[in-house]
């Protein structure tokens, strides 16, 4: 792969001042510059650098990943692709370091990048943010790109007010930016937008936040041009999303004036970089107030239980369209933080030919899946266990690749009542069996990269009172936590799925949802660990009314050591399954009718 960088390059001189505190003066925005007004003679320069800086940053780095580069603009000479050790520099940008501080002065008058459009043949240009356009050489990059559709044009959008980036954006394929409010933005496929900050790097706002601002030798402005440089050289190479950012970080991270890092450097430190810290990252994100996690993971059996109630036949093509509607329902990424898909559903297509894991991370919604294989009977005993932990250590590899981030595994309890009140079921043995099922599913995720949501669901059904959910809930959770210890599962990057602690759908007396509220709270402290990433309720047949109800009254009660919000099913889904009934003339108003309870659920958080 052949890449022109464009841009200007510009001599930074790195000044180390002493450290009295007269020598600066503080903005309005908290920033400290250098006062040109003390007195020289009682204060003094202790060290000096320089080096390169602009495009050539850029250049360096595309280098440094194997890359052959050549670069084109002002105050520049050519050697073979390289900078001349010669070369012309009329621009100074004094970078001034106290006391860890980095503060920079840019000269007033900045030279207008060149454009000559190029014989040989580029596979991309890269429009670094050094580059200050004119109307001439903004014609002359349009006239190119234009004339060269196969060539991938790559624009770091800096500066806004220059009106001639305006006009090369449309044509661009890949876009870093500063800012992520500018209007022009709307125009654009969010997938194909890297924004960039001072401090953070983001992806599509769900990967892990790379810092870009430094406190030594490296100012802020080098290492955005780092970063981008690093994530566009990595996509060049076919590396994923995910590792691009990765490397991005590690060579903002342990660069040096003029001494970024090696492609072999990086590989070496991406393998030993361990990856707790990236799913503790993705479990919060989905956890994030005030959002949900959507399950659209029925398996087979249930998806064909809600169908048959409606007459709506049983087809690929039915279940493909029904989990459409919610994937697209507008502002979707306003109220989900991810949502979990059943293994048909993640290798099914979006309307406009994503498949939907692409889909929804293109919208800012992190792509879970359903890794367990349903429930079977425990022994000869009328208790069941799950199914799917033999073969899950060799299936979770390609849910990686696919892109999906998270998974969940759901146990079941069903309550069973002796005539004289006592607990026959869940027995302790099925309780154990089933944590620590959980605990090992958990642990061989994290082993995975996927952040395990651990559903122990006691079933709302049965003739049981409030009090019996509150022990039974609080007895299998202190089971499972104390597997999931044994197990040396990392709980930052670890989300619970708990039912809410109320009586039996079939017990005379229902449950209030101050009654729910108060019993869940109160269950919750007193059992669930405060390292935990954060706890998502499911509705577990509940109407969509009485799931919201009790989850505001729920989240009264806080505050709690985790974060907490909702992971609903049917109480989201029901009210546009009746709507759609099979008839995708009904979209908009089945999407409606989910959005309906979309917000319904996030405004009380």
């Amino acid at each position: 792969m052949n890449i022109l960088v464009v841009g200007n390059i510009i001599k930074d001189v790195y000044l180390n001042l002493d450290s009295r505190a007269e020598s600066f003066e503080t903005d309005k925005h908290g920033v400290k510059w250098l006062d040109l007004e003390f007195n020289a003679s009682e204060h003094q320069f202790f060290n000096r650098d320089s080096s390169l800086g602009g495009a050539a940053i850029s250049l360096e780095v595309l280098e440094k990943l194997g890359l052959k580069t050549a670069i084109l603009g002002a105050n520049l000479s050519l050697n073979q692709g390289n900078l001349s050790a010669n070369t012309p520099i009329n621009a100074y940008r004094y970078i001034l370091v106290s006391d860890g501080g980095v503060s920079y002065l840019s000269p007033t008058k900045h030279s207008y990048t060149q454009f000559i459009p190029p014989i040989k043949s580029y596979d991309y240009i890269y429009l670094d943010r050094s580059a200050n356009l004119d109307a001439k050489s903004t014609q002359q990059i349009l006239n190119f790109v234009k004339q060269h559709p196969q060539v991938k044009f790559v624009i770091y959008v800096s500066n806004f007010n220059n009106p001639h980036i305006h006009r090369l954006l449309p044509q661009a394929d890949l876009i870093f930016t500063e800012t992520i409010d500018a209007p022009e933005f709307g125009k654009f496929d969010p997938g194909k937008i890297i924004h960039l900050s001072e401090n953070k790097l983001t992806y599509l706002d769900i990967t892990e936040p790379i810092s870009t601002k430094r406190i030594d030798v490296l100012t802020h402005l080098s290492t955005y041009s780092i970063a981008s440089a690093t994530i566009l050289g990595c996509f060049i190479l076919g590396y994923s999303v995910e590792k691009s950012l990765q490397m991005a970080r590690l060579n903002v991270e342990n660069s040096r004036i003029n001494s970024v890092l090696s492609l072999k450097k990086l590989q070496e430190l991406t393998t030993a970089h361990h990856s707790d810290g990236n799913l503790a990252l993705t479990a919060a994100n989905l956890v994030l107030k005030p959002k949900g996690v959507l399950a659209a993971d029925e398996s087979g059996g249930s998806i064909h239980k809600k169908f048959k109630q409606l007459n709506i036949e049983d087809t690929y093509n039915n279940r493909r369209n029904y989990r459409n509607i919610f994937f697209t329902t507008p502002d979707l990424e306003k109220y989900v933080n991810g949502v979990i898909l059943f293994d048909e559903t993640a290798r099914q297509q979006a309307d406009n030919g994503q498949n939907f894991v692409d889909f929804l991370t293109s919208r800012r919604v992190i792509p879970g899946i359903k890794v367990d294989q349903g429930l079977a009977l425990l022994d000869d005993t009328e208790e069941s266990y799950t199914k799917g932990l033999a073969s899950l250590n060799s299936r979770l590899p390609e849910y990686y690749q696919m892109g999906l981030r998270f998974a969940k595994w759901r146990s079941a309890f069903n309550v069973k009542l002796g005539a004289n009140g006592n607990i026959i079921t869940p027995t302790s043995t099925a309780i154990e069996r089933n944590c620590i099922d959980l605990a090992k599913y958990a642990k061989t995720c994290q082993d995975h990269n996927l952040v395990p949501i651990v559903e122990p669901e006691l079933v709302y059904d049965g003739n049981y009172d409030i009090d019996i959910s509150a022990k039974l809930t609080g007895k299998i959770l202190d089971r499972l936590f104390a597997e999931l210890k044994r197990q040396h599962v990392d709980l930052r990057a670890c989300i619970l799925k708990c039912n809410m602690v109320l009586a039996g759908k079939q017990f005379v007396t229902q449950s209030t949802p101050a009654e729910v509220g108060q019993a869940t709270s109160r269950t919750l402290k007193d059992h669930v660990p405060s390292s935990l990433a954060g706890v998502v309720f499911l509705s577990g047949g509940q109407i969509p009314e009485q799931a919201t109800a009790n989850l505001a009254e729920i989240i009264k009660r806080g505050p709690f050591p985790w974060p907490v919000t909702f992971s609903f099913a049917r109480a989201l889904q029901d009210p546009a399954l009746y709507a759609w009934a099979g008839d995708n003339t009904n979209n908009e108003k089945a999407r409606q009718a989910f959005l309906d309870r979309l917000i319904a659920n996030t405004q009380i958080l």
